[in-house]
């Protein structure tokens, strides 16, 4: 019996311990492109203090923070992947995630709201909603940063 034991927890140690380390190879990249878009946007914006990354991956994929500059300011900040210009606004110059999901709900019945988050399209920022509708239909909406209309819509994935 006490050998059943033993092999069971060393079973699950190296069952553990190989998950832990799928895991950390996994966010890796991750963790590599925010380092990369946080050194950017602190080099060449007006970024002094980063708060939260994102990735977004969209026609081409950007690397969104979120943070403040020396006067405190709070800025969204989309860098490219690639080459590219990169698009500094004041937060409070476009529309909250609130605002986003409350132009969804205007338009369109969503059962459960998977995501919201900032992307861009075309040089336009934008807030992208990730949502399912009755049937588990996969959706995405598009609201414009600036003025809060809708963009676009993919529906029925």
């Amino acid at each position: 019996m006490k050998k059943i034991i033993i092999i069971f927890l060393i079973i699950l140690a190296v069952g553990l311990g190989s998950g832990i380390f799928v895991y950390l190879k996994a966010v890796e990249p991750v963790k590599a492109a925010e380092k990369k878009a946080i050194e950017i946007a602190l080099k060449e914006t007006r970024l002094k203090e980063v708060d939260d990354f994102q990735l977004y991956n969209g026609q081409e994929t950007y690397y969104v923070l979120k943070g403040k500059d020396k006067n405190g300011t709070a800025l969204y900040v989309w860098i490219p992947e690639n080459e590219g210009r990169i698009i500094v606004r004041n937060v409070k110059d476009g529309v909250t995630k609130q605002e986003a999901l409350n132009k969804l709900k205007e338009e369109k019945n969503p059962k459960e709201i998977i995501s919201i988050r900032l992307g861009i399209e075309n040089n336009i920022p934008l807030w992208e909603i990730y949502y399912r509708t009755e049937g588990d239909l996969i959706n995405y909406y598009y609201v414009d940063f600036e003025t809060g209309k809708w963009r676009k819509n993919i529906e029925n994935l």
